[in-house]
């Protein structure tokens, strides 16, 4: 299979599922159970990205740099800094540890 035929069929998928989506009635949708799950599997996708986007290079498992400038943007994010100085805090945190040699 092509990368083509697997983009267009991932993409009928969608918007086959988009569709499933109007048919179901809204009580079940609306109900407290499918709501929590959403919520949740929202914040472990989102978890996850940031976990294969840090930790990723390929096929191979990289540490580096990226690690404790995500780190530093946690612990700033978690004492509500603005996000302006949290992207500032973590960008400066890599570009020191590289200049430093610690990372690629």
């Amino acid at each position: 299979m092509t990368l083509w035929n697997a983009v267009l069929l991932a993409s009928v998928i969608c918007v086959a599922l988009k569709a499933v989506g109007y048919l179901l009635p809204a009580r079940w949708v609306e109900a407290p159970r499918p709501a929590r799950i959403a919520d949740l599997l929202t914040v472990a996708l989102l978890a996850a990205l940031v976990a294969v986007q840090t930790l990723g290079a390929g096929q191979a498992v990289v540490v580096d740099a990226r690690i404790p400038a995500v780190l530093v943007a946690g612990g700033l994010l978690a004492v509500r800094a603005p996000f302006l100085v949290v992207v500032v805090a973590a960008a400066v945190t890599a570009a020191l540890l590289r200049l430093w040699g610690w990372a690629a």
